[in-house]
């Protein structure tokens, strides 16, 4: 199967996908096989929803919206064009293990495409929390292009025997991960955090789309922002008035059950907090923040700051702000686009297409 071939194929999936956005889920013309998959779409957003109440319609919704617009012609070959001498000199087809997270949907999709765009056979081990969406596309891979059903397969099990590793976690995963994996050819991916520096120069807009970068999915992606950078006097209003779009946010129960327990957990321990009824900020040195909660720390001088960040560059996905910053910010994520990574945003920073074309 060449290259294009396999392109093509992510291009019909990506055809597929743009059938079920937020505001309308129906059938479009020239769509293949939509008589085999579209009503099955449908029932896996039901069954991921019921086996993860963190997925919700809307967020699984947000997510294929994503891939829609990522898997056309022009993001591929944007993508993809810089690789044709990594293509040209790539190895005989291995077979890569993916372990995958499941805090968002379709967290491990990314890995997946990159597995098989590389030319490899994909063995894929998902999170409990996040096992029906993936398989269901995967499927539809396969009828788009009848070569894939050699190379694709997932287990519950054991991992049958493979040639390279590609592990997302935790910190404490990870060291399980580097004993059992570390002799074979890898990438070990840890806890990252994302964060966001404000001047306290932002328009209403900017504020406004910076909720998205923290409630969307909950705050539960390594690319939403769990903390904030803020000027010695910053004034918190405008923030609390920018976000209050997010309110409903609390008709969620596992997020209102988080809300109160971590409030009263803070109060407990006599924390001084700011909290609007669904956001609590807390004055915390640290990068990763709980549910419902969203750390800050004031700085001194922007430059000390971005020695302070580019020292814990290891610890953060993903570093937010307005275009003022890009001179001073390196690899600055516009605000609101955290959770719209382009292709070669990889995870941690590292070229999963250049790992699988090295094998």
């Amino acid at each position: 199967m060449t290259l294009q071939l396999r392109i093509n194929a992510f291009i019909e999936l990506g055809k597929f996908l743009s059938q079920f956005t937020r505001d309308s889920i129906a059938q479009k013309e020239g769509v293949l096989h939509n008589d085999l998959f579209f009503d099955g779409m449908q029932h896996q957003f039901k069954l991921a929803s019921e086996n993860n109440g963190w997925f919700t319609k809307e967020n699984i919704l947000f997510a294929l919206e994503g891939w829609a617009q990522s898997l056309t012609q022009e993001k591929l070959t944007e993508w993809l064009d810089g690789y044709d001498t990594a293509f040209a000199k790539a190895q005989p087809q291995q077979t890569v293990a993916v372990i995958m997270a499941g805090n968002i949907p379709l967290v491990g999709f990314h890995d997946f495409m990159c597995v098989l765009i590389a030319g490899h056979k994909f063995v894929g081990k998902q999170s409990s929390n996040d096992k029906h969406l993936l398989p269901f596309l995967a499927k539809y891979l396969e009828y788009a292009e009848p070569a894939f059903k050699e190379t694709i397969s997932f287990t519950e099990d054991k991992l049958p025997a493979y040639d390279a590793v590609i592990a997302t976690g935790s910190d404490n995963t990870a060291r399980y991960f580097e004993y059992y994996f570390g002799k074979k050819p890898n990438i070990i991916r840890k806890n990252r955090n994302s964060v966001a520096v404000l001047t306290g120069n932002e328009t209403e807009d900017e504020l406004i789309a910076l909720g998205e970068d923290i409630f969307r999915y909950y705050g539960l992606g390594c690319r939403n922002v769990s903390k904030m950078y803020v000027p010695q006097d910053y004034n918190f209003d405008a923030f609390f008035k920018a976000i209050y779009h997010w309110s409903d946010i609390m008709n969620g129960a596992k997020y209102a059950n988080n809300y109160d327990y971590n409030k009263a957990v803070y109060l407990m321990s006599l924390f001084e907090l700011l909290e609007n009824g669904f956001l609590m900020l807390k004055e915390d040195e640290s990068y990763g923040s709980p549910i419902a909660t969203l750390f800050y720390e004031k700085y001194e001088s922007m430059d000390s700051l971005v020695e302070k960040l580019e020292a814990d560059k290891d610890r953060i996905q993903c570093v937010v702000g307005n275009t003022s910053l890009k001179s001073q910010v390196k690899e600055l994520t516009p605000i609101g686009k955290t959770q719209k990574p382009e292709l070669y945003d990889y995870a941690d920073g590292v070229d999963t297409i250049t790992f699988l074309t090295s094998l």
